[in-house]
Protein backbone atom coordinates (compact mmCIF):
# COMPACT_ATOMS: atom_id res chain seq x y z
CA UNK A 1 0.00 0.00 0.00
CA UNK A 2 1.33 3.25 -0.82
CA UNK A 3 1.80 5.77 1.99
CA UNK A 4 -0.52 8.79 2.07
CA UNK A 5 1.33 12.14 2.38
CA UNK A 6 -0.07 15.06 4.11
CA UNK A 7 -0.59 17.97 2.45
CA UNK A 8 2.05 20.23 1.89
CA UNK A 9 4.54 17.65 3.25
CA UNK A 10 7.85 16.60 2.14
CA UNK A 11 9.92 14.67 3.53
CA UNK A 12 12.88 14.14 2.04
CA UNK A 13 13.03 18.32 1.98
CA UNK A 14 12.02 18.15 5.55
CA UNK A 15 14.71 15.90 6.65
CA UNK A 16 17.34 18.30 4.98
CA UNK A 17 15.89 21.17 6.70
CA UNK A 18 16.04 19.42 9.85
CA UNK A 19 19.46 17.85 9.53
CA UNK A 20 20.61 21.88 8.34
CA UNK A 21 18.69 23.52 11.42
CA UNK A 22 20.45 21.21 13.82
CA UNK A 23 23.72 21.45 12.30
CA UNK A 24 23.84 25.05 12.76
CA UNK A 25 22.72 24.38 16.65
CA UNK A 26 26.31 22.18 16.70
CA UNK A 27 28.74 24.60 15.11
CA UNK A 28 26.68 27.59 17.87
CA UNK A 29 27.88 25.48 20.11
CA UNK A 30 24.59 25.44 22.18
CA UNK A 31 24.47 22.06 23.45
CA UNK A 32 26.44 22.84 26.79
CA UNK A 33 23.48 23.98 28.50
CA UNK A 34 21.27 21.25 27.26
CA UNK A 35 23.49 18.66 28.72
CA UNK A 36 23.92 19.84 32.24
CA UNK A 37 20.03 20.12 32.40
CA UNK A 38 19.19 16.81 31.31
CA UNK A 39 22.01 15.19 33.33
CA UNK A 40 20.51 16.65 36.30
CA UNK A 41 16.62 16.17 35.84
CA UNK A 42 16.45 13.85 32.95
CA UNK A 43 14.04 16.14 31.36
CA UNK A 44 14.57 18.89 28.79
CA UNK A 45 12.26 21.36 27.18
CA UNK A 46 13.45 20.84 23.40
CA UNK A 47 11.66 23.15 21.33
CA UNK A 48 14.93 24.70 19.57
CA UNK A 49 16.09 21.18 18.09
CA UNK A 50 13.16 21.76 14.93
CA UNK A 51 12.27 24.73 12.91
CA UNK A 52 8.81 25.77 12.03
CA UNK A 53 8.55 23.91 9.05
CA UNK A 54 9.54 20.63 10.26
CA UNK A 55 7.44 21.06 13.14
CA UNK A 56 4.38 21.88 10.31
CA UNK A 57 4.83 19.28 8.62
CA UNK A 58 5.28 16.77 11.53
CA UNK A 59 1.74 17.94 13.02
CA UNK A 60 -0.11 17.74 9.52
CA UNK A 61 1.11 13.87 9.05
CA UNK A 62 0.10 13.43 13.14
CA UNK A 63 -3.18 14.52 12.18
CA UNK A 64 -3.94 12.89 9.10
CA UNK A 65 -2.65 9.50 10.86
CA UNK A 66 -4.47 10.45 14.12
CA UNK A 67 -7.96 11.19 12.15
CA UNK A 68 -7.69 7.75 9.63
CA UNK A 69 -6.48 5.18 11.89
CA UNK A 70 -6.26 5.81 15.45
CA UNK A 71 -7.56 2.95 17.61
CA UNK A 72 -8.94 3.61 21.14
CA UNK A 73 -7.05 2.52 24.24
CA UNK A 74 -8.08 1.58 28.22
CA UNK A 75 -6.40 -0.39 30.14
CA UNK A 76 -4.31 -0.74 33.64
CA UNK A 77 -0.98 -2.29 33.77
CA UNK A 78 -0.09 -4.06 37.28
CA UNK A 79 3.89 -3.61 35.98
CA UNK A 80 3.06 0.38 37.05
CA UNK A 81 1.02 -0.30 40.45
CA UNK A 82 -2.11 -0.56 38.23
CA UNK A 83 -2.26 3.07 36.87
CA UNK A 84 -4.68 3.68 33.65
CA UNK A 85 -3.98 4.40 30.19
CA UNK A 86 -7.40 6.29 28.63
CA UNK A 87 -6.54 7.43 24.52
CA UNK A 88 -6.27 6.80 21.31
CA UNK A 89 -3.11 5.97 19.47
CA UNK A 90 -1.51 5.34 16.12
CA UNK A 91 0.92 2.06 16.14
CA UNK A 92 4.34 2.46 14.73
CA UNK A 93 2.92 -0.47 11.90
CA UNK A 94 0.40 1.64 10.86
CA UNK A 95 2.98 5.52 10.75
CA UNK A 96 5.43 2.94 9.01
CA UNK A 97 2.97 1.64 6.55
CA UNK A 98 0.64 5.08 5.68
CA UNK A 99 3.18 8.21 6.67
CA UNK A 100 6.23 9.32 5.25
CA UNK A 101 7.37 12.30 7.27
CA UNK A 102 7.90 10.76 11.01
CA UNK A 103 9.72 7.39 9.58
CA UNK A 104 11.46 9.65 7.35
CA UNK A 105 12.45 12.00 10.44
CA UNK A 106 13.47 9.39 12.14
CA UNK A 107 15.83 8.35 10.37
CA UNK A 108 18.32 11.42 10.62
CA UNK A 109 21.77 10.81 11.85
CA UNK A 110 22.32 13.98 12.60
CA UNK A 111 19.45 14.22 15.30
CA UNK A 112 20.44 11.13 16.87
CA UNK A 113 23.80 12.77 16.88
CA UNK A 114 22.27 15.89 18.62
CA UNK A 115 20.60 13.78 21.04
CA UNK A 116 23.76 11.55 21.84
CA UNK A 117 25.60 15.35 23.09
CA UNK A 118 22.83 15.92 25.20
CA UNK A 119 21.99 12.64 26.87
CA UNK A 120 25.74 11.82 27.35
CA UNK A 121 26.09 8.73 25.82
CA UNK A 122 25.68 7.29 22.35
CA UNK A 123 21.66 7.48 21.44
CA UNK A 124 20.56 4.81 18.70
CA UNK A 125 17.17 3.42 17.50
CA UNK A 126 15.15 1.66 19.30
CA UNK A 127 16.17 -1.74 18.84
CA UNK A 128 12.45 -3.24 19.51
CA UNK A 129 10.46 -1.84 15.91
CA UNK A 130 6.70 -1.22 18.07
CA UNK A 131 8.41 1.10 20.39
CA UNK A 132 10.48 3.31 17.99
CA UNK A 133 7.23 6.23 16.90
CA UNK A 134 3.95 6.16 18.33
CA UNK A 135 0.85 8.41 17.91
CA UNK A 136 -1.11 9.71 21.09
CA UNK A 137 -4.11 11.64 21.41
CA UNK A 138 -5.77 12.34 24.75
CA UNK A 139 -9.19 14.13 23.68
CA UNK A 140 -12.12 13.32 25.88
CA UNK A 141 -12.39 14.41 30.02
CA UNK A 142 -10.31 11.63 32.56
CA UNK A 143 -8.13 10.77 28.93
CA UNK A 144 -4.66 10.47 30.99
CA UNK A 145 -1.47 8.20 30.35
CA UNK A 146 -0.91 7.65 34.11
CA UNK A 147 2.29 6.89 35.99
CA UNK A 148 4.80 4.96 34.13
CA UNK A 149 7.99 4.44 33.21
CA UNK A 150 9.34 3.32 29.68
CA UNK A 151 11.03 0.45 28.53
CA UNK A 152 13.94 2.35 26.66
CA UNK A 153 16.29 5.10 28.04
CA UNK A 154 14.83 7.92 25.67
CA UNK A 155 11.91 9.42 24.07
CA UNK A 156 11.38 12.90 22.48
CA UNK A 157 8.03 13.84 22.00
CA UNK A 158 6.47 16.52 19.68
CA UNK A 159 3.55 18.21 20.71
CA UNK A 160 0.94 19.41 18.06
CA UNK A 161 -1.88 20.54 20.73
CA UNK A 162 -1.88 20.64 24.25
CA UNK A 163 -4.99 22.37 26.20
CA UNK A 164 -4.27 24.90 28.64
CA UNK A 165 -2.45 23.70 31.86
CA UNK A 166 -6.05 24.82 33.56
CA UNK A 167 -7.48 21.72 31.67
CA UNK A 168 -4.97 19.60 32.40
CA UNK A 169 -2.54 17.64 29.72
CA UNK A 170 0.60 19.04 31.25
CA UNK A 171 3.41 16.89 32.14
CA UNK A 172 4.70 15.91 35.79
CA UNK A 173 7.82 13.73 36.32
CA UNK A 174 10.20 11.91 39.32
CA UNK A 175 13.42 11.92 37.91
CA UNK A 176 15.90 9.33 39.22
CA UNK A 177 13.96 6.40 40.21
CA UNK A 178 13.97 2.54 39.26
CA UNK A 179 11.48 0.75 37.80
CA UNK A 180 10.90 -2.39 39.32
CA UNK A 181 7.92 -4.25 37.13
CA UNK A 182 6.99 -6.80 39.95
CA UNK A 183 6.90 -4.06 42.82
CA UNK A 184 6.41 -0.71 41.32
CA UNK A 185 5.85 1.16 44.65
CA UNK A 186 4.76 4.49 43.21
CA UNK A 187 3.76 6.26 46.25
CA UNK A 188 7.08 5.28 47.87
CA UNK A 189 8.77 7.09 44.47
CA UNK A 190 6.77 10.16 45.46
CA UNK A 191 7.71 10.12 49.03
CA UNK A 192 11.50 9.86 48.38
CA UNK A 193 11.84 12.35 45.06
CA UNK A 194 10.51 15.56 44.17
CA UNK A 195 7.48 15.43 41.33
CA UNK A 196 8.14 18.28 39.16
CA UNK A 197 5.52 19.71 36.51
CA UNK A 198 5.75 21.31 32.79
CA UNK A 199 3.56 23.36 30.96
CA UNK A 200 3.70 22.98 27.47
CA UNK A 201 2.22 24.26 24.21
CA UNK A 202 1.85 22.85 20.59
CA UNK A 203 5.28 23.57 18.38
CA UNK A 204 7.21 22.59 22.10
CA UNK A 205 9.43 19.28 22.12
CA UNK A 206 11.01 17.95 25.11
CA UNK A 207 13.64 15.19 25.42
CA UNK A 208 13.16 12.28 28.44
CA UNK A 209 14.64 9.98 30.16
CA UNK A 210 12.07 7.88 30.23
CA UNK A 211 13.37 4.22 32.43
CA UNK A 212 14.56 6.41 35.19
CA UNK A 213 12.25 8.95 35.27
CA UNK A 214 8.96 7.96 36.07
CA UNK A 215 6.12 10.36 34.72
CA UNK A 216 2.45 10.56 33.45
CA UNK A 217 0.44 13.45 31.77
CA UNK A 218 -2.20 15.05 34.04
CA UNK A 219 -5.92 14.08 32.86
CA UNK A 220 -7.62 16.37 30.55
CA UNK A 221 -10.27 18.71 31.29
CA UNK A 222 -11.21 19.82 28.48
CA UNK A 223 -9.52 20.19 24.93
CA UNK A 224 -7.37 18.04 23.20
CA UNK A 225 -3.56 16.58 23.75
CA UNK A 226 -1.92 15.35 20.61
CA UNK A 227 1.85 14.14 20.52
CA UNK A 228 4.08 12.01 18.42
CA UNK A 229 6.84 9.54 20.72
CA UNK A 230 9.50 8.93 19.14
CA UNK A 231 11.48 6.56 21.25
CA UNK A 232 15.54 5.75 21.99
CA UNK A 233 17.70 3.54 23.22
CA UNK A 234 21.30 4.13 25.24
CA UNK A 235 24.38 1.16 25.01
CA UNK A 236 23.16 0.08 28.54
CA UNK A 237 19.36 -1.08 26.61
CA UNK A 238 21.17 -3.10 24.33
CA UNK A 239 23.24 -5.02 27.05
CA UNK A 240 19.90 -6.22 29.16
CA UNK A 241 17.36 -8.32 28.63
CA UNK A 242 14.12 -6.06 28.00
CA UNK A 243 10.65 -7.52 28.20
CA UNK A 244 7.54 -5.71 26.32
CA UNK A 245 4.41 -6.78 27.74
CA UNK A 246 3.83 -3.20 28.78
CA UNK A 247 3.65 -1.55 25.73
CA UNK A 248 3.07 -4.14 23.87
CA UNK A 249 -0.84 -4.37 25.78
CA UNK A 250 -1.16 -0.37 24.88
CA UNK A 251 0.02 0.02 21.08
CA UNK A 252 -2.22 -3.36 20.04
CA UNK A 253 0.67 -5.51 19.28
CA UNK A 254 -0.53 -8.65 20.72
CA UNK A 255 -3.65 -8.33 19.11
Amino acid sequence: MTPTQAPGTHPERLLAALDRHLSMIIDAGELGAAHDTFRDRGFLEAGFLAPAGVKAGVAAEAETLISAHGVRRDVTFAETGYTARHMRNVRRRDIQLHGTVVPTLYSSAVLAGVLSSIAGCEVVRCPYEPEQYVITELAGHGDTHRWHWDDYSLALVWIIACPPVSDGGFVQYVPNTTWNKADPQLHRQFIEHPIYSAELRAGDLYLMRTNTVLHRVYPIQAGRRLILNMAYAAPGDLARRITHDTMDTLWGETE
